[in-house]
């Protein structure tokens, strides 16, 4: 607060000098310099001992030049001060503006108090702070930080009914936010009692979607997979959120513990001693992915693998890939751990897989460069295999 106080009134007084900075300007006085006087006193000797009348048109006209411009520097001086004043009124109605879209005191208030909230305050503190910040994001709808940290700070205090109504609404605001699709999964299995019910599932897999390695929603599918007997699947989960965490640390080594249990489940054996693979003997479709010759593409790109019920034309795919085309030419496997919307590709039957190249990041034809399909398949074991060939689309497609 005092720092917000002092930096207004430094502001208000580099105005304030702004404003009075400039000195009115007065008459121009008389002096050597002066070229009227300069031309006086030439024409007076020029009429030296000639007619009185020309001597005193010529002192008339040195009187209504001095006038006028002493006018006019009068008229400059006026000026001056009008356009300080009109900018000085700009500049306040600009920071105005601004502050009005930027924030505003309530705003830096409540940060300020979050930055200085410790442990050992007590619970009616934290209260009143989390009341303050819920009827600011009521107030301030757009504002999606408020959102998010309302959602955060209802899980920090288990209140996960509360945290699942914050983070289901940021999702409906964001939904192309991995993170807000995450944290919504997650919030609403919390407040079911850590059941996994279709609309968790759903918004998990769309994080996944957007963005393959969202860890929140990675760790959240793994653990209904493994509660759901889906030991692959969970260990597909699990093993991508492993690749995210260093070697020896608690986080790595509790993975490989839970990785470790769902092999044992499942009856799986791992490649090495710490490392869990995908099963590749469970119900899946080997894609083996490449450009058409001469075809190039921006590395940085986004290449999106679907799997979709043969004959459907659009709609929510069964299953989903996404990574970036430097990985090309590549091949991958989809199988459970890709599923979207509660739906699995092992009972699925028959599916067309589908790849495009996005320009944007965005999926849909719209946004592609390249693309290309594959005949019908159903999903099997390690010898179920398809190739797809990314071909250009024209404009006019």
């Amino acid at each position: 607060m005092m720092g917000f106080l002092l930096g207004a009134g430094v502001l208000c007084v580099i105005a304030a000098g702004l404003l009075l900075a400039k000195k009115p300007a007065t008459a121009r006085s008389a002096d050597a310099s002066d070229p009227n006087l300069g031309w006086y006193a030439q024409r007076a000797a020029e009429l030296e001992g000639e007619d009185e009348k020309l001597l005193d048109d010529a002192r008339l006209r040195l009187l209504e030049d001095a006038d006028s411009s002493g006018a006019q520097a009068q008229l400059r001086a006026t000026g001056g001060r009008g356009l300080s004043a009109v900018l000085l009124l700009a500049v306040l109605l600009a920071a105005a503006v601004i502050y009005q879209q930027t924030g505003s005191l309530e705003d830096v208030l409540i940060y300020e108090e979050l930055a200085e909230l410790t442990p050992q305050d007590s619970d009616a503190t934290r209260e009143a702070l989390l009341n303050r910040i819920a009827e600011r994001s009521r107030v301030k709808e757009g504002n999606l930080q408020y959102l998010g940290l309302l959602g955060q700070l209802y899980m920090a205090s288990e209140d996960f009914a509360a945290a699942q109504d914050s983070f289901g609404r940021l999702a409906e605001k964001a939904p192309e936010d991995p993170q807000a699709l995450a944290m919504a999964a997650q919030a609403r299995f919390l407040a079911a009692n850590r059941q996994l019910d279709s609309d968790a599932q759903l918004l998990a897999e769309r994080a996944l979607a957007v963005d393959p390695e969202q860890p929140t929603a990675l760790g959240l599918l793994g653990m209904a997979s493994f509660e759901s007997g889906a030991y692959g699947a969970a260990i597909n989960y699990w093993s991508r959120l492993q690749a995210q965490e260093a070697r020896g640390t608690p986080e790595y080594e509790m993975l490989s513990q839970v990785i470790g249990i769902a092999q044992t489940r499942g009856g799986l054996t791992p490649d090495s001693e710490d490392t869990a693979v995908e099963d590749i003997n469970a119900p899946g479709i080997s894609v083996a992915l490449a450009l058409a010759p001469n075809a190039a593409v921006d590395p940085q790109s986004t290449v999106f693998v679907f799997a979709r019920r043969a004959g459907a034309q659009g709609g929510m795919p069964i299953a989903v890939r996404r990574f970036q085309a430097a990985q090309l030419p590549t091949e991958l496997r989809l199988s459970d751990g890709d599923s979207m919307a509660g739906q699995l590709l092992s009972e699925a039957g028959e599916v067309v897989v589908s790849a495009q190249v996005s320009v944007n990041g965005q999926p849909g034809l719209a946004n592609a460069s390249f693309s290309g399909s594959s005949e019908s398949v159903v999903a099997g074991g390690p010898d179920t295999t398809i190739s797809i060939e990314l071909r250009a689309i024209k404009q006019s497609d």
